[in-house]
């Protein structure tokens, strides 16, 4: 269904540049979907003898139906898809919903099909694709939401840089759920993209049996069709979120002043340059404490607003560039190690390459807090007071190549670095011995990540032998964390400052541990260079084989 739609909106080439396809398709799947909520919640008004409040919005909003006019309605669409005006239709339709539904305020396109001067005739193929998908046939599978997770990575993968303005790519997001467990209060997204933190973040509360209504959502986004995007994008999965009344710049109008949040999940612009002028917003009370971040580069003056956003036991878990780790640049040296005084630095991972669609900078995450003492958390969890202790993961041999440019981090991966990081700020004891034992890499099934604290003490524990090429591992049931050589360790407060503040787990998680494969040195070199002189041989006979071809064709050599 999703390559159908994609080919689809390809036949849009040459009237509409690749950059718009998603504006186009998701804003026409949008319209299919509301109308297929609408036409279904109709029915019941109808089976229950209600006929009478057919047209009455108020019947419809009490079940997070949006109320659409006939003009806003899909049949109406696709009965004059062959007609000329047809973009038009389609805007008005659009404008109409948006007018009688306040909470989609800001959210669809403005006359932007009408704008386009699209080929009315690639628009009505266009809509017939999508006239054939049933967007609430199937009440356990959430169609649209996989449609336009489809289309959001596609378009990112499309557009190359400019894509990552409005996605992160999944696995990402999904690990800084896992990590965080947004299981209740206040969540925010200072650059919020199309919304694929918050959506997944209710992902996470629904597949851990929580409940979504103790979850409120807060974000803003600087762009606006990017704005309009991740109202969409939460509109479509019923999802209530306050992004502010305009897209707006977070730095110059934050439209959340007074929030201060539980979990704060975020991937800002990577070195975001000129954010500022160098004599503005020099004393933003954001700031308190620290020194200023540079105008030539964002990345700490997201740090610290996001710092300035936090509760006092909340965490804030977000992607930067790998530079934000060890970069002494005008000041930024300094504000890290203000962070690290404070103890406010948790946990600092490395991620692989070719993650993102949008480039190939490596990339980290950074978990920060403004209490490491003892605490209860949602989940039920006691964390163990952690202060004076930071924890390093090395991520970078995670992951699975899913295509020639692209990686990703699998279930498996993301279970493991999120469960290192819960056994060690949830364990009481932080030293216990690990046996390991290798795992067959192409049997997830059997991987079993470090398990939180509160496990059998006669649990089965494995690890696969971290070898520099997969440090997948397994510690079942285990009540403790212990450092990984080449993949974690917990760093005290004296550690970071003798490695002068960076904050790069290469420093500290230190080398994997080669295992010794039992054959003597002298036999295994015998074997290599019996080895080689066959391949020297086998280069010879090649070198003649083409010198005897060059000769046919008149050429000596």
């Amino acid at each position: 269904m999703e390559e159908t739609l994609w080919d689809s909106a390809n036949k849009l080439r040459g009237t509409v540049e690749s950059s718009e396809y998603k504006h186009v398709v998701l804003g026409l799947i949008f319209l299919k979907f509301a109308s297929d909520t609408f036409a279904q919640r109709r029915e019941e008004l109808i089976a229950e003898g209600k006929e009478k409040y057919l047209e009455m919005a108020a019947f419809y909003n009490m079940k997070n139906v949006f109320f659409l006019a006939p003009e806003s309605r899909w049949n109406h669409v696709i009965d004059n898809a062959k007609q000329d005006n047809i973009a038009l239709i389609v805007d008005t339709a659009l404008h109409t919903i948006e007018k009688n539904n306040p909470s989609l305020k800001g959210a669809l396109p403005d006359n932007y099909f009408s704008r386009l001067n699209l080929d009315p005739s690639k628009l009505a193929a266009l809509l017939d694709t999508i006239n054939n998908i049933d967007t609430v046939g199937d009440a356990e599978e959430d169609v649209v939401g996989r449609i336009y997770e489809y289309f959001l990575g596609r378009f990112a993968a499309a557009e190359g840089k400019g894509g990552g303005e409005f996605y992160t790519p999944k696995c990402i997001v999904n690990l800084i759920a896992e990590m965080l467990e947004p299981y209740k209060g206040k969540i925010y997204d200072p650059a919020c993209g199309s919304g694929g933190m918050f959506v997944q973040s209710i992902d996470f509360v629904k597949s851990h049996q929580g409940n979504t209504k103790d979850i409120s959502i807060y974000g803003q986004e600087y762009t606006a069709v990017t704005y309009k995007l991740a109202k969409m994008n939460l509109a479509i999965r019923g999802i209530s979120a306050n992004l502010g009344d305009v897209p707006a710049d977070t730095f110059f109008k934050d439209q959340h002043p007074d929030l201060k949040a539980d979990y704060i999940m975020a991937n800002p612009p990577f070195n975001q340059s000129q954010w500022r002028e160098k004599n503005e917003l020099e004393a933003d009370s954001r700031w308190s404490g620290f020194t200023t971040p540079p105008a030539g580069n964002a990345n700490y003056a997201w740090i610290l607003h996001m710092l300035s956003k936090l509760s006092e036991n909340g965490t804030a878990g977000f992607v930067l560039a790998n530079g934000s780790m060890s970069s002494n640049t005008s000041g930024e040296g300094e504000i890290r190690q203000q962070l690290v005084d404070k103890d406010m630095v948790d946990c600092m991972i490395a991620l692989p390459g070719q993650l993102f669609y949008t480039t190939q900078i490596p990339v980290c995450l950074w978990f920060i807090t403004k209490n490491k003492a003892s605490t209860s958390s949602a989940t039920g969890n006691i964390f163990r007071d952690r202060r004076g202790e930071t924890l390093f993961i090395d991520a970078r041999q995670l992951g699975s190549m899913i295509d020639r440019t692209q990686k990703e981090l699998t279930k498996e991966d993301i279970s493991y670095i999120a469960n290192t990081y819960h056994t060690w700020r949830n364990s009481s004891d932080v030293r216990l011995s690990e046996v390991e034992a290798p795992l067959d890499s192409a049997q997830p099934d059997n991987v079993i990540a470090p398990a939180r604290s509160g496990g059998s003490d006669e649990g089965a524990k494995q690890s696969q032998s971290l070898d520099g090429t997969d440090c997948r591992a397994a510690l079942a049931m285990t009540e403790a964390y212990e450092d990984i050589p080449g993949y974690c360790k917990s760093a005290t407060l004296a550690e970071i400052q003798a490695n002068d503040y960076v904050l790069t787990p290469g420093r500290y998680v230190g080398v994997a541990e080669e295992e010794d494969d039992g054959i003597h040195f002298e036999d295994k070199m015998t074997e290599l260079t019996a080895k080689l002189k066959d391949q020297m041989a086998q280069a010879e006979e090649l070198d003649q084989a083409i010198r005897e071809n060059l000769k046919v064709l008149g050429y000596n050599i």
